[in-house]
């Protein structure tokens, strides 16, 4: 376990009160800065990347890690252990192809905890419905849920509770302590390509109790919960995947509608950024992930774990390179890096431009600590 039982330690008896997670938020920012103390430079810098496992084996081209049709990796080599050392990430993202039964799924968590420095998150889009990439492996024998629009169809929020419930008990089992979910867009856009059923409701107020009740459940079983896409993916015509999604609405009527989800739960939570475009609200077609303006609206930012889309996105990797995104993307006020699209890049580029001023280290500390704070009170 190396380093990883005195650094849980120290945050124990560094953060600021514990709280039962389903409590009301309370202030990561406050937690003393011994905690980011215990780290080198370099750890601080790799606690800001998540990652697909697959990047952990430096052989793999891009394009092969982010192909879901190729080969994934399913177990912890010699090799990946040295790559967290280099790069030593603060969390890992699993997969369906790097997901093969549930005994080598428990064991490739385990096993990656145990390889790493600092304790990982271990995080997996298990919405239910059409992404739940445990649920809907046939190797699994869990409960599947036809979407999350029909559980918000039931107009019942303890039916999302009991879904989050359900799912952050099996991923717990299984050693997650992160899931990106409950999707909190509100699917008002009927052109929308990528959210639809992902939703919990086409109504705001409907969306907003359903994910706030889901994010509750998953809370409950140990698992802190995501809330994604902001500012709201369910109004844009286009899938981030492959173009930058934009919302033509006004800050008022973002406030009026797609923003309600990411207000209605006060439980300790991370926040997803999309890489969507709100040109009404900033007069720029910036994506909210690089825009301080936008992540600011997001409640409760200063204590809010804010984690980027996925980097490796079209809407991103069109117009900045993997440095160029992730420096911007913490300037902007993000804590969490996902999956950049080269993970020695953008690693590299975060890390010179904390030794050059660029990015001063009291900001990395600010997102080191938020970081660590949430890893404590979510521990496997």
């Amino acid at each position: 376990m190396k380093t990883l039982l005195p650094i849980l330690a120290v945050l124990l008896l560094t953060a600021c009160a514990s709280a039962p997670a389903s409590t009301a938020t309370p202030a990561p920012t406050e937690t003393p800065a011994s905690t980011a103390a215990t780290l080198t430079l370099e750890q601080k810098v790799g606690q800001l990347f998540i990652v697909r496992p697959d990047a952990l084996d430096l052989t793999l081209s891009q394009e092969t890690i982010d192909d879901p049709r190729a080969d994934g990796v399913t177990q912890v080599t010699d090799a990946m252990r040295e790559t967290l050392q280099q790069y030593p990430v603060g969390g890992i993202c699993q997969f369906g192809k790097n997901i093969e039964s549930p005994s080598q799924l428990a064991r490739f968590n385990k096993d990656l905890q145990a390889a790493s420095a600092t304790p990982l998150f271990i995080t997996v889009d298990e919405e239910g419905g059409m992404v739940a990439r445990l649920a809907n492996n046939d190797a699994f024998d869990l409960p599947r849920y036809a979407s999350a629009a029909a559980v918000g169809a039931s107009g019942d929020p303890e039916n999302a509770r009991a879904m989050g419930q359900t799912i952050g008990g099996y991923l717990k089992t299984y050693g997650f302590n992160m899931d990106f979910a409950p999707d909190a867009d509100v699917n008002t856009n009927p052109d929308n390509p990528i959210i639809g059923e992902r939703a919990f409701s086409s109504d705001a107020a409907t969306a907003a109790q359903m994910a706030a009740a889901a994010a509750e459940g998953l809370r409950q079983n140990g698992i802190l919960p995501t809330l994604k896409h902001f500012p709201g993916h369910g109004d844009t015509a286009e899938d981030s995947h492959t173009d930058l999604a934009v919302t033509y609405k006004t800050r008022e009527e973002l406030e009026n509608c797609e923003l309600l989800p990411f207000a209605a739960d006060t439980g300790l939570h991370a926040v997803m950024v999309g890489h969507i475009a709100a040109p009404n609200v900033i007069g720029s077609d910036t994506p909210a992930t690089l825009s301080a303006e936008l992540i600011a609206m997001i409640p409760d930012a200063e204590n809010t774990l804010i984690v980027t889309d996925s980097l490796s996105m079209d809407a991103i990797t069109k117009a900045y390179t993997p440095g160029e995104a992730a420096i911007q993307a913490i300037q902007a006020g993000c804590d969490v890096l996902l999956m950049p699209n080269s993970l020695p890049e953008a690693y590299d580029a975060v890390l010179a431009a904390v030794q050059n001023g660029t990015i001063s280290e009291a900001r990395l500390d600010k997102s080191v600590n938020k970081i660590l704070h949430y890893k404590q009170q979510f521990a496997v």
